[in-house]
């Protein structure tokens, strides 16, 4: 017990400077916009939507059906919000628990001593784990891997211990598994570990020993153990597949770029190449990155290519280390000689050196040996069967059970070796593409559960060779080298740690591997921090590697609409789309840049255009969804502006329904309200003003405009009490100030109005349209001298706009100011020649200064 939890807690330490670390990478679309993670949302979604939060049966749904894992996410979002220390404090508290039962499952297959304890510190230090433990979205890995080991060593219970155990121990494995599986889909595999489990540890076979069990006839208990385990691992994958509506899922080319390679040859290298390249992690884990997508692992294409040595590097050796441990083994009463002369001592009882296979007699039976004295005992019972095999099955072992008290013997190393393959392996199968592509190239963190047979088979040959070794300065060196390797993992381990505490840092140190990926969100996280002129240059980066990439050229469009660099900013915008048909959200600034620039037609039929993409096969319906919907706001917004407040309405209701659950309505529905206001049916927009207020009671515009109606309709003191409501919950809002002073206009309360047309035109004396209402109120007010100073200050603001000069106009020519007065109007119809209202008053003014004897200029 106490080398479990020196383990654990070395594995709880090592990851202590990830607590204090931000929400990174794919965490921030797992849990910071994952909706079923808030409190309004029913419980019962969990059991309906991906880990994304998308719905299991959309064809763009990543189909990771990970409730359990989901389900850990909302409750700390429940206790602790959105701060990411609980998040990582569970995922290392989680860690911790899977190394100390990892280190448990290795004590009755190496021993309670130095071997057990080695491949427990190789666990909890190895660097590759970091993705998993440091990423708060690898706590599906982590969760996973300790139901996955709960299962194990459930099953290896049932297999040591009394017969009226057996079969709950069983019924525990097979929930276990169960559960690992709801947590991440790889955790199912711990049904055909338990089954290598059986065979090669608990039964001690060879190859050909294992396929007299599968075969023959009189096993049948053997049989039926491996059978529940096949059947319940069936039953657990085909409900699976039914739940996320037997379809496999839909990844794009730059996620599995092997997968959509159209050359077979390719393809097949590729995917022969990527286990090698996993293996080499594990061995070699020098650099590591957050993401391998795109050209990080370029593709294998030809036989030329020499990476295909470390393919043929890596399926030999691991073939090697298979037969090794498969071979038949002659010479028994030799062998077990040999172990009797290198039994080792530990915790004061005779262990064998792990080379041990306990010898069948002559009628290969297998019989129990005493820890003292190593000779066979058969508590007066025979223990063999008539084909020379034990009958009790599942749970009446062979030889004396190393999980047992006084157990003596443990597992040869043959044996064991043959267990850590299949424990690396076979974890692993589901990544390889073989029986489905998966959206990935390599993900460190899916190496969390294959990783216990790497610790394992390094600990198991640590132990061989030291038992090889004859004298202390040799055994002394492997036993330093030991202790260095888990020193060098360890330190490695928490300088990724320190990438991993938050995104800036986490993708700078992913360029040298995936410059393209890296460059791009760091781009993203520069442009969150205002650095601009960075940000461009990282997404520029992004374009050099991988010009074709829609999100970055999105992205590169929106740094430069937002630093008003319009024209610029379409050009990206055109390119994502032509990159990316499908990309809603470079669709809709496309047709704002047009409408502001005056392309209304152009702008209508982009917005028209977005409306139609349909959200099947992609990533992110929901963003897809919110884009779509904005995209019909802004299109009825337009239509509103132009007069055509039915065709809004229409445009309008359809953003309604495609409206997905995490769009925010009170604008739309404030919009509404507007059409049907200038339709003059006021009780349909009263509804449509609360439904907005309903849904975000701060929102300014509609207690505006909601009070607006409430003038009209009669009802002005609840009129003036949402005027006032709006200035305080925009004190700095000039707008708020501007409409409660037409308000007050209107009820002749003249002096008040005035003052907040002050107020307005100071708070927001860039807005024209505050300004220029600002002087309205103040000359219906009489106070034609500010009303002059505002007029000025809006014909500054939009010369170019033929009514603020007209206007100003005619202050100066009630203030007096005759020539001034004469040169706005001039300047007015140069813009609109025959507006008859300029005309007139400048006719006026002419009549006046020729009283005057003033010189006019020539009239038109």
């Amino acid at each position: 017990m106490i080398t479990e939890l020196v383990c654990g807690a070395v594995a709880l330490v090592l990851y202590l400077n990830t607590l204090n670390a931000d929400f990174c990478y794919d965490d921030s679309r797992a849990i910071k916009t994952n909706q079923d993670l808030l409190p309004e949302t029913p419980w019962i979604n969990i059991l309906y939507d991906d880990f994304w939060g998308t719905l299991l049966t959309h064809s763009g749904s990543h189909k990771s059906f990970r409730p359990l894992c989901t389900l850990s996410f909302r409750l700390n979002h429940a206790l602790d919000g959105l701060r990411p220390w609980g998040f990582h404090l569970v995922n290392v508290g989680l860690h911790a628990a899977a190394t100390g039962v990892f280190t448990a499952l290795c004590r009755p297959l190496l021993g309670g001593g130095t071997w057990s304890l080695l491949a427990g510190l190789l666990f909890a230090s190895h660097p590759v784990h970091t993705e998993a433990v440091a990423g708060v979205v690898g706590r599906a890995d982590v969760g996973a891997a300790l139901l996955f080991l709960l299962s194990l060593l459930s099953y290896v219970r049932g297999c040591g211990g009394l017969r009226a155990w057996t079969w709950l121990w069983m019924l525990g494995s097979l929930g276990c598994a169960a559960s690992s599986m709801l947590w991440k889909e790889q955790g199912v595999t711990v049904l055909a570990v338990s089954a290598a489990y059986d065979l090669f540890i608990f039964q001690r076979l060879r190859f050909r020993q294992a396929a007299v069990i599968l075969f023959g006839k009189r096993n049948t208990s053997v049989l039926l153990s491996l059978s529940i385990l096949a059947c319940w691992g069936v039953l657990l994958l085909a409900t699976r597949l039914y739940w996320m509506g037997n379809k496999p899922p839909n990844f794009s080319n730059s996620d599995n770029p092997a997968a959509d390679s159209p050359n077979i040859l390719t393809r097949t290298l590729t995917f022969f190449y990527l286990p090698a390249a996993n293996a080499w992690l594990l061995l070699c884990p020098n650099q590591l990155s957050f993401d391998w997508s795109m050209d990080a692992l370029p593709l294998v294409r030809t036989v030329a290519d020499w990476r295909n040595l470390h393919t043929v590097a890596f399926y030999a050796g691991f073939s090697l280390l298979a037969f090794f441990g498969l071979r038949d083994i002659s010479g028994h009463s030799s062998k077990a000689k040999e172990d009797s002369e290198n039994s080792l001592v530990t915790n004061g009882k005779t262990l064998t050196n792990g080379h041990s296979y306990d010898p069948p007699d002559g009628h290969h039976n297998n019989h129990n040996t005493s820890s003292e004295s190593g000779t066979p005992k058969t508590n007066g019972k025979s223990t063999h069967s008539g084909n020379g095999l034990t009958k009790p099955h599942p749970c009446t072992p062979r030889t004396a059970h190393p999980s047992l008290p006084g157990a003596s013997t443990l597992p040869s190393t043959e044996n064991v070796v043959v267990f850590s393959l299949g424990l690396l392996s076979l974890p692993f199968i589901p990544a390889t593409n073989l029986f489905f592509y998966v959206g990935f190239v390599i993900a460190e963190r899916v190496l969390y559960i294959p990783s216990m047979g790497f610790c394992l088979l390094v600990a198991v040959g640590a132990r061989a060779l030291y038992i090889r070794l004859r004298t202390r300065g040799p055994r002394g060196m492997l036993l330093g080298l030991c202790t260095g390797l888990v020193l060098v993992y360890s330190i490695k381990t928490v300088l990724r740690n320190q990438d991993w505490s938050n995104e800036e840092m986490l993708y700078k140190s992913g360029i040298s591997v995936n410059p393209a990926k890296a460059w791009g969100n760091l781009g993203n996280v520069l442009k969150n921090q205002g650095q601009m002129a960075k940000a461009e240059r990282a997404y520029r980066n992004a374009l050099y590697y991988r010009g074709n990439m829609a999100d970055m050229l999105y992205n590169l469009g929106l740094l430069l609409q937002e630093n008003d660099r319009s024209s610029e900013a379409l050009h990206y915008y055109k390119l994502a789309i032509g990159s990316r048909p499908t990309l809603a959200s470079a669709y809709l600034n496309t047709g704002i840049i047009l409408t502001n620039q005056g392309s209304l037609d152009e702008a209508k039929r982009t917005f028209v255009t977005c409306a139609e993409i349909p959200d099947e096969n992609l990533k992110d319906p929901h963003a897809h969804k919110s884009s779509v919907t904005s995209c019909l706001y802004n299109l009825g917004k337009l239509l509103h502006e132009q007069g055509l407040q039915e065709e809004a309405l229409s445009v309008y209701k359809k953003a309604v329904q495609k409206m997905p659950r995490q769009f925010a309505p009170q604008s739309l529905y404030n919009m509404m309200g507007e059409a049907y206001m200038r339709l003059n049916r006021l009780e349909e927009a009263g509804h449509w003003y609360r439904k907005s207020l309903g849904a975000k009671p701060d929102h300014i515009p509609a207690h505006l405009t909601y009070a607006k109606l409430l003038s009209i309709i009669g009802q002005k003191t609840q009129a003036e009490h949402y005027y006032i409501k709006a200035i305080q919950l925009g004190p700095s809002k000039g707008n708020c100030y501007m409409h409660y002073g037409q308000f007050l206009l209107e009820q002749s309360r003249l002096v008040e109005a005035a003052e907040m047309a002050e107020r307005a035109a100071e708070l927001d004396s860039s807005e024209f349209d505050v300004v220029f209402s600002a002087a309205h109120m103040l000359r219906q007010a009489s106070l034609n001298e500010a009303a002059e100073r505002h007029y000025e200050r809006a014909a500054k603001l939009r010369p170019d706009y033929p009514a603020a000069l007209m206007n100003l106009g005619a202050i100066l020519h009630l203030n007096g100011r005759l020539q001034q007065a004469e040169a706005n109007y001039l300047r007015a119809l140069q813009l609109k020649p025959d507006d008859v209202i300029t005309r007139s008053n400048l006719r006026k003014l002419w009549n006046i200064m020729e009283r005057q004897g003033l010189r006019t200029t020539q009239g038109p």
